[in-house]
């Protein structure tokens, strides 16, 4: 499955669709030309950018806007040469339509070669949110009213490994499995469960959508499931358990969730950090003021802060880095965590010294020059400019950097390719919309729209990598749900385009190889179930998403 995960940095990224009109095996044939873009679209004000890409150079340099309906010419423009190329693809052009902002559907057409249709309009966002919420719900664990599979594991967990005085169960069902295997993970349930309750915190009419019409909203229903399962987790006042399940998972072959042969077998491990501490009490803290104020349930929301602060007032009694577990998402940072934490309790409480704390913190953590699940000191520093406005100063540090990054690359990327490549790029998005909303700043707008339609089809392989989310997507997502529902995984964002020199840590018996000839000597992506790096989605992934995703949605309460 995911094996031994870790923060790994660096390598390169994009979205549109391939066109081959012969096997160019002469010079007066019709060469190919691929043509990468947002295969959802275009809110109406965005920037509007493709890359067409080919072994041979364009003999034509105008591109044309089609509406989608009747083929007529809306807009007409001139395809920009660049210096940048793309392996053996060594002429590649980028396209500007900024100045279609008629809503409508519409197609990209070079010398008759047409692109995937698109939209332009402001809901286009709208059904990307929908089917992403879908992908939690899939993902529940328990008795917790899951979709395409029974409620399991309810036996969880039967015995605790590091922690030799208790003995027997304890009660950890509940949560979400993390990827496509079904363990369990403290870490990334818990950044997923804060990013649900951030993004209804930070635009309460965009993320108050409730599709099931049941009053409560949908994002802060499926947060209760994180919560309630953290809470489990806290299972004695100063202990934590950090992980169901081990790589047992991944040696008893593909089955569904409640056929697991395992299900007695799940072991739980104990383990505390100021890692895990800091990203806990953040957790906790925000959900006791969001469950006080929102629905006035005072007793949840003093139970949140009680683990809050009780796990927080140990923080200099533990190690940095929690080591416990059997090896997975290995962390490497802490300070912005205990950050995070603390300006949550403050906002909680109101009591100066969690403040203090915070800012002590964060300016010992600084900038990051990163996004994913361990890498998030940029939600600390929001929280703290609302406050502070200083701290605003960390986040755009590191748009600076993802904007260099981005002006180097062929296809905008703004984060070097990694094991989890769209919630990096997605996370670079998110400190944008962060940083314009504490400054008012558009200055990096482009940068975070780049690497949304990178995810959404604007890339090398030409696929959206959200599944059922435009015209090609992934098929085959390494997912024992999907494979047993024929590849069906609504709203899985599939982990993207990773580095070689990660790739060949691992060997995986691939058996797909359908975008083999947009694959670099150092950089790859494979639509194959067995590949765990570059296929298979996590609910960490698609909570960045999420949130990104719901900004630029149209909702209304």
């Amino acid at each position: 499955m995911k094996k031994y995960l870790t923060q790994v940095k660096k390598v390169f990224i994009v979205l549109l669709v391939p066109f081959i009109f012969c096997n160019c095996s002469s010079t007066t044939a019709r060469h190919a030309i691929y043509i990468r873009a947002s295969q959802v679209g275009y809110l109406p004000n965005d920037l509007k950018t493709a890359i067409v890409f080919s072994e041979y150079p364009l003999p034509d340099k105008n591109f044309y806007i089609k509406n989608g309906n009747d083929s007529r010419t809306v807009f007409e423009g001139v395809i920009s040469d660049t210096i940048k190329s793309y392996d053996k693809f060594k002429y590649c052009y980028t396209l500007d339509f900024s100045g279609v902002t008629t809503p409508g559907n519409y197609r990209i057409d070079i010398q008759g070669n047409l692109s995937y249709p698109f939209k332009i309009g402001n809901d286009i966002f709208n059904n990307v949110v929908d089917s992403l919420m879908l992908f939690f719900k899939e993902q529940r664990c328990g008795p917790t009213n899951p979709i395409l599979h029974a409620p399991c594991h309810l036996s969880d967990v039967v015995r605790l490994i590091g922690d030799n005085n208790h003995k027997g169960p304890v009660d950890v069902t509940g949560g979400w499995h993390d990827a496509g295997d079904y363990i369990k993970f403290l870490s990334t349930t818990a950044y997923t469960t804060y990013m649900l309750i951030f993004s209804y915190e930070f635009d309460k009419t965009k993320f108050s959508f409730d599709d099931d019409k049941d009053g409560v909203p949908d994002v802060l229903e499926e947060a209760k499931i994180g919560l309630d399962w953290m809470l489990r987790c806290n299972y004695s006042k100063y202990k934590l358990i950090t992980q169901v399940q081990d790589l047992k998972d991944h040696e008893v072959g593909w089955r569904m969730p409640e056929n697991d042969t395992l299900r007695y077998d799940r072991p739980g491990y104990v383990g505390i950090g100021k890692n895990q501490i800091g990203l806990y009490a953040a957790v906790m803290a925000m959900a006791s003021r969001v469950w006080s104020e929102r629905f006035q349930k005072y007793d949840f929301a003093k139970q949140c802060l009680d683990a809050a602060e009780n796990l927080y007032s140990i923080r200099d009694k533990v190690p940095n880095i929690d080591s416990s577990g059997s090896g997975f998402y290995i962390d490497n940072t802490y300070l912005g965590k205990l950050a995070l934490g603390a300006v949550e309790l403050y906002l909680a409480t109101k009591e100066n010294h969690y403040l203090e704390d915070a800012e002590r913190y964060a300016d010992s953590a600084g900038s990051d020059y990163w996004w994913s699940w361990g890498n998030i000191n940029s939600l600390a520093d929001f929280r703290l400019a609302q406050i502070e406005p200083r701290f605003a100063d960390y986040i755009l540090s590191n748009l600076i950097s993802f904007n260099d990054e981005k002006d180097k690359t062929t296809f905008n990327h703004g984060i070097p390719y990694t094991w989890g490549t769209t919630n990096s790029l997605l996370g670079a998005a998110l400190q944008e919309i962060l940083y314009n909303s504490l400054t008012g700043s558009t200055r990096y707008d482009s940068l975070a729209i780049d690497q949304r339609d990178y995810v959404l089809g604007r890339n090398p392989w030409g696929l959206s990598f959200i599944y059922n989310t435009g015209s090609e997507f992934p098929h085959h997502f390494h997912s024992q749900v999907a494979y047993f529902h024929g590849g069906y995984l609504p709203g899985a964002l599939s982990a993207g385009p990773a580095p070689e020199s990660v790739l060949n840590n691992f060997k995986i018996n691939r058996k797909n190889f359908q975008y083999n000839l947009f694959n670099t000597d150092s950089v790859k992506y494979y639509d194959d179930r067995q590949d765990y790096i570059t296929n298979e989605p996590t609910i960490t992934g698609n909570a960045t998403a999420l949130f990104v995703f719901g900004f630029y949605s149209n909702r209304a309460r």
